[in-house]
């Protein structure tokens, strides 16, 4: 989508939030890439490029939490992949692809990634 990604910019804006603005806790409630993502011959979406969008802006949630910023929850955007405002049903974003023709679903590889993260509770 041409948006620059710069995960680094989420430990930034916590700490200096933080020392500006001491809250008790805090969420990041919409954080994700939307990427070309298809289903391949075998019946799976690998979307490599999103796992490493996760991977990297999880490690800068670690980053906030260990530095003792109340940062008590995280979410991906989004769950399935949906209607945009901007860009209708052109962008995907979900971690489970959606054939918007069928309504099929097809979990997609960075789901399997994120549920394995955050069942084991670290960012591999």
């Amino acid at each position: 989508m041409g948006w620059e990604i710069y995960p680094e910019g989420l430990f930034e804006v916590f700490g200096r939030l933080g020392a500006e603005y001491p809250f008790s806790a805090d969420y990041i409630t919409e954080n994700g890439a939307a990427y070309q993502d298809s289903v391949d011959g075998e019946g799976r979406v690998q979307d490599h490029e999103r796992v490493s969008y996760l991977r990297c802006h999880l490690a800068q949630v670690a980053r906030i939490v260990d530095a003792g910023i109340p940062l008590r929850g995280y979410f991906a955007w989004s769950l399935l992949d949906n209607f945009e405002w901007s860009y209708s049903l052109q962008k995907r974003f979900g971690l489970i692809y959606v054939d918007f023709e069928t309504g099929k679903r097809v979990p997609k590889a960075s789901f399997d990634w994120y549920k394995n993260t955050i069942t084991q509770h670290t960012v591999r």
